[in-house]
């Protein structure tokens, strides 16, 4: 998938700002901090209903974040019985929330694209199989190997902390 345009736009703000463009956003997914240096946050759902929450280390490659789990862990299980998701993140000057979905990836030349991601950004990162392994990860992650996941998300709610103020809402076709 490459990068899209929102097919709708709305605007939140109720105090009067302009709708943001959703290039400060988009610039903020694909050149902001990556991995374990932003904040991104990831809301699974368990069987039963219960919401979850877990911190990532996402990257954004061809349009879309990435983000890693052992296949052990409660996000992986949540995703493998719905994949419908979302993911929060903190960047300077911008809140932004994604909704959408998550699937497993097992594509060689795209767990070595984002592998090589990984790397440039400190994690050591190889591909093993249909997943990833290296010396280190998060220590709720499980062992390795660990699997890989691109989230593609449906909308995206921005809230500006900074000058010029604002929310919006931007919708995608899927």
């Amino acid at each position: 998938m490459t990068d899209r345009e929102p097919t709708e736009v709305t605007n939140l703000d109720r105090y009067g700002n302009p709708e943001l463009p959703w290039g400060r956003a988009h610039g903020l997914l694909a050149s902001g901090p990556k991995g374990p240096l932003a904040g991104f946050f990831l809301g699974t759902v368990r069987p039963n209903g219960r919401p979850h929450a877990a911190g990532i280390g996402a990257v954004w490659y061809d349009g879309d974040l990435y983000f890693t789990s052992g296949p052990g862990t409660r996000k992986a299980r949540n995703l493998a019985s719905n994949p419908a998701c979302t993911i929060s993140v903190k960047f300077s000057g911008m809140d932004l929330t994604l909704e959408g979905g998550a699937a497993r990836v097992t594509n060689p030349e795209t767990l070595e694209r984002v592998a090589g991601i990984y790397r440039d950004i400190g994690w050591p990162a190889e591909v093993a199989g249909d997943g990833f392994t290296a010396p280190f990860s998060a220590p709720s992650a499980g062992p390795p190997p660990w699997h890989l996941y691109r989230f593609t998300f449906h909308t995206v709610v921005g809230l500006s902390t900074t000058d010029p103020n604002g929310a919006t809402r931007w919708r995608f076709d899927r």
